[in-house]
């Protein structure tokens, strides 16, 4: 797990390795300092020698100055490597996600990938800086402190050794019984920013049911979930605080008992005990390490803390992605042919009945193909599985004769223009989402492609036209003028196979019947695939495919399926009547 994290340092190895070299070197200046001091006192404030009090204060200026230093050099490289790698995480979830295919992406929740990136990494790269640093420094401080305190005088100095398995085992109580708690809390971010989102996003709906006071009721059971969670962690947190004021108080008191006693015995002799600079550097000595205990503390309970947001941000890394390229990809499609033979699919592995059942059928490029069934009769799932954003569970899909798990899946998917039922489009203007589909499109290309999409006329009504800025999801503009910019971004990608799902449900016939033409007038060699509520959007295709149940129920022209299926037959009747969809 750390193995996996660490790869995301990178370029930012140099200054995790200076870090704890600026660390050593100011520790090492920081331990000589009390015994500069220890020194300064017995040879110069005791015996009054104004020139070892000049020379000492001297050097203790400039070891003090050192110690700043390489603090700052230190604090600088540390901030440095962690920002780092923290960018360099949060790109690298964001790429992993990226490669991630339908089913990947339905294992986890929108609101949970944007709390890892955000929140689970905020929390690791706080965690990260202070092992970079502190993590370094204080054991550090510890053994060197340790060293000069036992030379100063070994008796007084086991004091120390007896504290610090007293700390350390409550510490170790203490993360044990925080971390559960964190990892729920984590869970629960999820869910509340699935609530923030779901809220703000169908905010409309919720201003127009009145649903306000339902939505801040659910908001503020969640918020208080956390609060008590939160409470409850930092409850048992706050036990590290007074049990490092106790360790710390007994021992200065019992140092400074037995040091004193050990200074009187001797008459301030350091040659047959101790003396009053060595008692004063061995109480600074004991206030580094029973510091830089607490710095461990610290770094204890930010790796509890973070400990819950390793583990989420590693599952989205070692996530499978089980859409991949064959060994020998091909990267040329050829032409639109299509073709379903034996197709069953399945969500999931366990499932009870498959989606799609025995799907079989073909058809020729350039042919304009309708498929018309009620809803749950799995028509988006179908075709879906031809660009491969799921594989099928059980058969084969052809394009041009080849499967298509033989096709590199960037050229197999740039060949296949998938407008989705649900129209997004990205902030930015017009024509920055237009580009989505061709980068490289000219002017005149958007602007044609407009034309046969039937978007160009509204554009042209905006004030500033092609650049007429977007906002998020396209909340300024209608249903129909999403659906057909969205349909205009399809066909600057001048692809082999385009799939209309109920793309223009949110226009009008004329407009839907306007499309089709233009349509069959101006890319006649590109299969076109429409799935459609509406019989009339597709009873002048080549042929119609009614789906029922995730099966075929009928294949055959508008005349045909008149004569020969009744689901076709009372769709249609009830819509030439006026009457509602058949569901």
């Amino acid at each position: 797990m750390i193995k996996k994290l660490l790869s995301s340092v990178r370029e930012y190895k140099k200054d995790i390795i200076l870090t704890p070299i600026y660390v050593t070197l100011e520790t090492i200046f920081e331990i000589l300092i009390p015994t500069l001091m220890a020194v300064l006192i017995d040879s110069g404030i005791n015996p009054k020698n104004m020139s070892n009090i000049l020379w000492i204060g001297l050097i203790l200026v400039i070891a003090a100055i050192l110690a700043l230093l390489f603090g700052i050099l230190a604090g600088r490289s540390a901030a440095i490597s962690s920002s780092g790698f923290a960018k360099n995480l949060r790109h690298d979830l964001f790429y992993k996600v990226q490669k991630f295919s339908f089913s990947n992406i339905d294992k986890f929740s929108t609101s949970s990938i944007i709390t890892r990136m955000t929140t689970d990494i905020t929390n690791v790269q706080n965690a990260f800086q202070m092992l970079v640093r502190l993590a370094v420094r204080a054991p550090m401080m510890i053994l060197f402190a340790m060293i000069f305190s036992f030379r100063i005088d070994a008796e007084l100095s086991f004091i120390f050794v007896a504290i610090i398995p007293v700390l350390g085992t409550g510490l170790w109580f203490i993360m044990m019984n925080v971390h559960p708690i964190f990892k729920k809390v984590f869970r629960t971010y999820d869910t509340l920013n699935n609530i923030v989102q779901e809220n703000l996003h169908g905010i409309r709906v919720v201003k127009s049911f009145t649903r306000e006071a339902h939505e801040k009721e659910k908001f503020e059971t969640i918020s208080q979930s956390i609060f008590d969670n939160f409470s409850k962690a930092e409850k048992r947190l706050a036990f590290n605080m007074p049990l490092m004021q106790f360790c710390l108080y007994t021992s200065m008191l019992l140092l400074s008992w037995f040091g004193a006693k050990s200074i009187i015995a001797s008459g301030n002799n350091p040659a047959i005990g101790l003396s009053t600079g060595e008692l004063a550097s061995l109480i600074t000595y004991a206030m580094q390490i029973l510091m830089s205990l607490m710095m461990l503390s610290m770094v204890v309970v930010m790796i509890t803390i973070s400990r819950a947001s390793v583990e989420r941000i590693v599952e989205i890394l070692n996530e499978e992605v089980d859409l991949k390229n064959a060994d020998k990809p091909i990267f040329n499609v050829e032409n639109g042919a299509i073709t379903f033979e034996k197709v069953s699919f399945s969500y999931t592995k366990n499932a009870d009945k498959p989606v799609l059942h025995d799907i079989n059928f073909s058809i020729k490029a350039g042919e304009t193909v309708g498929i018309i069934g009620g809803t749950g009769s799995s028509k988006s799932s179908l075709i879906q599985l031809i660009p491969r954003l799921y594989d099928a569970t059980e058969g084969k899909i052809t394009v041009s004769g080849i499967d298509v798990r033989d096709y590199d899946l960037e050229s197999l998917r740039n060949q296949v223009a998938v407008v989705l039922q649900k129209n997004i489009l990205f902030s930015g203007t017009i024509k920055e989402n237009l580009k989505w589909g061709n980068p490289n499109a000219t002017d005149s290309e958007i602007i044609h492609a407009c034309e046969l999409a039937q978007a160009d006329n509204f554009i042209r009504t905006f004030e500033n036209q092609y650049d007429t800025y977007i906002e998020q999801g396209g909340t300024n503009v209608s249903g129909g003028q999403r659906q057909r910019l969205c349909i205009a971004r399809a066909l600057l990608k001048k692809p082999k196979i385009i799939i209309l799902d109920d793309s223009t449900s949110a226009v009008d016939t004329k407009t839907d019947s306007l499309i089709r033409q233009a349509f069959r007038q101006e890319i006649p060699n590109t299969t076109k695939i429409i799935i459609a509520q509406r019989t009339s959007s597709v009873q002048d295709a080549d042929k119609i495919i009614v789906m029922d149940d995730g099966s075929i129920n009928a294949i055959g022209t508008h005349d045909e399926l008149l004569k020969n299926c009744n689901i076709y037959r009372e769709v249609y009747e009830s819509q030439t009547r006026g009457g509602g969809l058949h569901e």
